[in-house]
């Protein structure tokens, strides 16, 4: 089945309970969670009311800063992140979103390492959890002060070589969505991504973070979602949540309900098109394995007629 959900940053200036409301008025069901709004509420608090409203969460935003570049001691980070794991399970988040924290005046290996040592530690305690830690890389324009990843590639081969279930990805499209490495990576990344978060824009990435909705930018967001189903949206690969996140002047001009508005119908045309993709794709399966079985079947009667031609020779 095809998740979407909607980010606590695209509604920032409304309180958990109203953001509930706004979302189920517009047919959602999920929710991505923002620690500095959390921390108001509180997570039993926060739970509760999720609970009552049928409301599922897709992730909790963010832990990291690993490397130092903030000003908290490596000890520090990792408390902070072990906390955050335990906030996760308490609101029902099966994914924590990791950034790796600036190079901080490291070199590029040495932050990497300071990276995976926290991932090693953080990842038993996620795991006995059910959280899954889903790293972020960031584009290079977009990333001061958050992350030294900033290649896919980099990223996708620091999990993959983690080799630990509870270590996955967070791919953005809004950062990566038009970078020539996406396409020929989505294979690789289905397989270890547990979370994809879409938000258009114009033009290349830039600092100031505008994140357009759906549909208002140019990035081909629909084609991108459709390759990841391709790679076993559901079955083997990618499995995970589409969190609809824009935020900036934009969403602030339109207004909530607006913008929620084109989210529901960007959802329902990208349900219905995944949908029609999966069964295009069940369909070519069930017509290679027949044609398969065919051909063996043929070739089998051609050997037995063969061996029996032979035999009265």
């Amino acid at each position: 089945m095809f998740h979407v959900a909607i980010s606590q940053l695209t509604t920032s200036r409304c309180e958990l309970a109203e953001e509930i409301a706004r979302l189920a008025d517009h047919g959602f069901d999920c929710l991505s969670l923002w620690r500095a709004k959390l921390s108001d509420l509180g997570p039993a608090a926060a739970a509760s009311l999720l609970t009552s409203a049928g409301m599922r969460v897709s992730s909790l935003q963010w832990v990291g800063g690993f490397t130092g570049g903030d000003g908290r001691t490596f000890a520090e980070s990792i408390d902070d992140a072990a906390e955050a794991i335990e906030t996760a399970a308490a609101v029902g988040s099966p994914v924590l979103v990791v950034h790796s924290g600036c190079r901080g005046g490291h070199t590029r290996a040495h932050a990497r390492r300071l990276l995976v040592q926290s991932l090693q530690a953080l990842a038993p305690i996620a795991g006995a959890a059910g959280v899954t830690l889903a790293v972020k890389p960031m584009h290079a324009v977009a990333a001061s002060g958050c992350s030294f990843l900033t290649r896919l590639v980099d990223a996708l081969e620091l999990v993959e070589d983690a080799a630990d279930p509870a270590i996955r990805l967070a791919v953005d499209l809004w950062q990566f969505g038009d970078d020539p490495e996406l396409l020929p990576l989505i294979p690789r990344l289905a397989a270890v991504t547990a979370l994809v978060q879409v938000a258009d824009r114009e033009g290349p990435p830039t600092a100031e973070l505008e994140r357009l909705p759906v549909g208002r930018g140019s990035l081909p967001l629909e084609s991108l979602v459709l390759a990841f189903v391709d790679h076993g949206y559901g079955d083997h690969g990618f499995g995970g949540d589409f969190e609809l996140d824009p935020v900036g002047e934009t969403v602030v001009a339109l207004g909530y309900d607006r913008v929620l508005e084109e989210a529901r119908r960007v959802a329902d045309a990208w349900t219905m098109a995944v949908e029609e993709r999966l069964l295009w794709n069940r369909a070519t399966a069930a017509v290679w394995q027949a044609n398969r079985l065919q051909f063996r079947s043929a070739g089998s009667r051609r050997s037995q007629a063969s061996s029996q031609t032979v035999s009265r020779g």
